[in-house]
């Protein structure tokens, strides 16, 4: 099979990932094999190839957004269905935090294209209690951002305290922020889109946004809530600015530049708080898949073949890709 590993972590521009033939793995215990029938292209995926993040395994195959058809079964899924891989692969179960319902702060998670090879590859394996069912009425190309944007914009949201009918400003329009917007919108809020790119901003209104303008520009009105995509921390002091009282931001990044001074009375007063985002559980993932089934989502993807994964992560580190890049083997 063809698969693309991270040889030497680093700028794109200096090749970190290298691709190879190889055997298909082979699964273990409970976990499933599936043939991969279309795989997202995440930032994260280029944080893990650039060497932002930590190497947790030696030339790792990435991506965490899998929708893969079951090759070799185990659990409640057969021989042929349609799953989805996602980025938490495995959690202990047993601490603190997994018994409370946090198990994305879980000290012993793993996931998948970091500590584990994921779906830049034509098979991959999955641990039968982390995969998804998937919802129908979508394509792969279309279900795959679902699983990490998708999901962690879910989170993202919840995390950012937006109250009914309330105003949401998201920073950065990418895979996730798109497909943000609209659950936010189908829940009745008004929702202010800033970001640096023209063609981002006219997706924005075509999605139903009340407004889109530049990430130097402070939104039409105070806003309940803000979820900063982008992995800009000089973005920050911005985003709480443009807080009304008591308002919230979200910092849904799993990784994020310093963060510059901030001024008590001009970003924090007023009783306004930010918030990382560290993962998801895998309750959110059911809970966001649901919501996709029952409000069909426009996702968009610009798809590439999986023999072009280098140059995917090259136009998502110089901000080409429109909407969510898609690997299709």
């Amino acid at each position: 099979m063809l698969a693309w590993r991270v040889q030497r972590p680093g700028a794109m521009s200096t090749r970190p990932l290298v691709s190879i033939r190889e055997s298909v793995p082979r699964r273990s215990g409970d976990e499933l094999l599936v043939r991969v029938l279309a795989c997202g292209v995440c930032r994260t995926d280029l944080h893990v190839a650039q060497g932002d993040l930590s190497v947790h395994r030696q030339g790792v195959v990435p991506g965490h957004e899998v929708v893969g058809e079951v090759v070799e079964a185990a659990g409640p899924f057969q021989p042929g269905q349609r799953v989805g891989i996602a980025w938490l692969r495995a959690t202990c179960g047993k601490c603190r935090y997994c018994t409370r319902g946090s198990e994305n702060l879980c000290p012993y998670s793993e996931y998948t294209g970091w500590d584990a090879d994921g779906g830049y590859a034509d098979y991959a394996t999955v641990p039968a209690g982390y995969a998804y069912p998937l919802p129908a009425g979508y394509s792969d190309t279309e279900l795959a951002p679902l699983l990490c944007a998708g999901i962690i914009g879910w989170r993202a949201l919840a995390r950012a305290n937006l109250p009914a009918g309330g105003s949401l400003a998201l920073y950065g329009f990418g895979a996730s922020a798109h497909l943000t917007a609209q659950i936010a919108l189908a829940q009745g809020a008004r929702v202010h889109v800033l970001t640096r790119s023209l063609p981002a901003r006219e997706l924005a209104v075509e999605l139903g946004a009340t407004s889109a303008g530049s990430a130097d520009d402070p939104p039409p009105e105070p806003v309940d809530s803000a979820i900063l995509f982008a992995p800009a921390g000089d973005l920050v002091a911005p985003a709480l600015a443009a807080l009304d009282r008591g308002g919230t931001l979200a910092v849904a990044g799993i990784y994020l530049t310093d963060i510059p001074v901030l001024r008590y009375q001009q970003h924090l007063f007023q009783e306004r708080q930010i918030r990382s985002v560290t993962a998801n559980t895998r309750q959110d993932g059911h809970d966001f898949l649901r919501f996709a089934a029952e409000h069909r989502l426009h996702v968009v993807t610009t798809p590439y073949p999986l023999d072009r994964a280098d140059v995917a992560l090259t136009d998502l580190a110089a901000d080409r890709v429109h909407g969510a890049a898609v690997l299709v083997p």
